[in-house]
């Protein structure tokens, strides 16, 4: 691409005195690439330049002139009297066609009053200049009103907009149509979840639109809000941007946060039950399930089910905060179903899977209760998945030494406070597990007295 030299054009003043007042001539002023504008006799903004993608070759870039009345075009040149100025269509500069300069000084060459939305084709020597010009006036942008459509999804909010706001396109020179962004916002607030409050907040949004349409699609909002319709980027840059307000709308969508947590801490007698990680394992297991729901949700139930695609739901719970044991062998699943007021639009959160292990119940014959160096000193039973338990343990003569109905507890040898002595003792257990598998064991224990 030809180097394109930066020109800094110059604000200046004609000053004509008639009857001691001073008119300003020449108000406003835009340069890009040696291509300059200003408005001549009157108090106009600046025409307002615009990068344009290397792909569109317009290396002169895009202009948006407030207006075409009183605009001048001028480009600054060595020889100014050799300039050459042309212009084309959408059909692209191939089909450019001359136009002739209004006139020209020692520094530059102009056009009065050019033709917008139009591209400029610029010859000065070898050198080619490609602008496109566009004219506001054209393209005015104007809020109207904003208002609820009567068709509306879930998880996104339509607006019906009365507001003026078209594509305001452009041409490469090959005739390829391209688009500047208008940069309208539409700003309203929305809940986000916040992590340090562990709940969800408040929070503005803003989203951009190109161009205005009469129907506008944004993310639906999940509390109360108005929405407000501001804009357009070059009125921004005129310092006269519009904008308009909607009513106050209630939320229709739905958002939920929500966690599951075992409070179980396995006992050093109790096995994983095939469970690695994740939820479930041994039971009788413990799941704390709590949820956060957005403002919409009026209704909303914990439900539990055996089918991944919860064809059957075996339980529902309607507390945000659910706690739940689960003592059958196998994977339940749970999620948090929400609703707003008519259900017209539902949430289901994310799917957890609790898995609980076949039942294992095994148990020791020996033991050394009188060493206390904390291996082996209490008889205990290997387990995983026991969610009915007894056990029983006698002396050879009959007598019960102690009894206990938790697996994760034992027996440490003593009776009455004191160690008995060593030698065959016995046990009694009766038992059932999460698979419904019945365990009715006994058997010696042996202690062991190694000093």
């Amino acid at each position: 691409m030809t180097c394109i030299r930066i020109y800094a054009s110059i604000l200046y003043f004609i000053i004509c005195i008639t009857c001691s007042a001073i008119i300003c001539m020449i108000c406003s002023v835009s340069a890009y690439a040696g291509v300059g504008f200003t408005y001549v006799a009157q108090g106009g903004e600046a025409v307002i330049a615009v990068e344009a993608p290397a792909s569109a070759g317009l290396n002169g870039g895009v202009h948006v002139a407030p207006t075409m009345a009183g605009l001048r075009m001028t480009f600054t040149s060595d020889n100014p009297s050799q300039v050459k100025w042309s212009r084309y269509s959408s059909l692209g500069a191939a089909y450019a066609e001359t136009t002739t300069a209004s006139g020209h000084d020692a520094n530059s060459s102009w056009i009065d009053s050019p033709q917008g939305d139009m591209g400029y084709v610029i010859e000065d020597g070898g050198t080619l200049t490609y602008i496109w010009l566009v004219d506001y006036g054209k393209h005015m942008f104007s809020p109207g009103s904003l208002s609820l459509s009567t068709e509306q999804e879930c998880g996104r909010t339509a607006l019906d907009c009365t507001g003026s706001g078209d594509e305001i396109a452009y041409y490469s020179i090959t005739g390829r149509r391209l688009t500047l962004s208008r940069d309208i916002t539409l700003s309203y607030s929305t809940l986000e979840w916040n992590d340090a409050a562990q709940n969800y907040t408040e929070t503005p949004a803003v989203e951009t639109l190109e161009y205005l349409s009469p129907i506008i699609h944004v993310n639906a909002p999940l509390c109360q809000t108005a929405f407000t319709l501001e804009g357009d980027r070059f009125l921004r840059q005129w310092g006269r941007p519009l904008s308009c307000e909607s009513a106050s709308f209630p939320p229709r969508s739905i958002a939920a946060h929500t966690s599951a947590v075992s409070d179980n801490t396995p006992s050093d007698n109790e096995t994983s039950a095939g469970q690695v990680g994740g939820l479930g394992g041994s039971a009788p297991c413990t799941v704390n399930f709590i949820a956060n729901v957005t403002d919409a949700a009026i209704f909303h139930e914990w439900q539990m089910s055996r089918y991944r695609d919860f064809d059957d739901v075996s339980l529902r719970a309607s507390e945000l905060d659910f706690t739940h044991t689960f003592t059958e062998q196998g994977t339940t699943y749970v999620r948090l179903y929400c609703a707003n007021d008519d259900a017209s639009c539902e949430y289901f959160g994310e799917t957890y899977e609790i898995t609980i292990g076949e039942s294992v119940l095994k148990c020791p014959n020996a033991f050394t209760p009188f060493n206390q160096d904390g291996v082996n000193d209490v008889w205990k039973v290997t387990y995983s998945s026991i969610i009915e338990f007894e056990c029983h343990i006698f002396n050879r003569s009959g007598r019960k030494m102690t009894s206990f109905t938790d697996p994760s507890q034992g027996w440490d040898g003593r009776y009455g406070g004191k160690f008995v002595p060593a030698g065959a003792y016995y046990y009694v257990i009766k038992a059932r597990g999460a698979d419904g598998k019945e365990y009715k064991l006994s058997g010696d224990i042996n202690i062991v007295d190694y000093k």
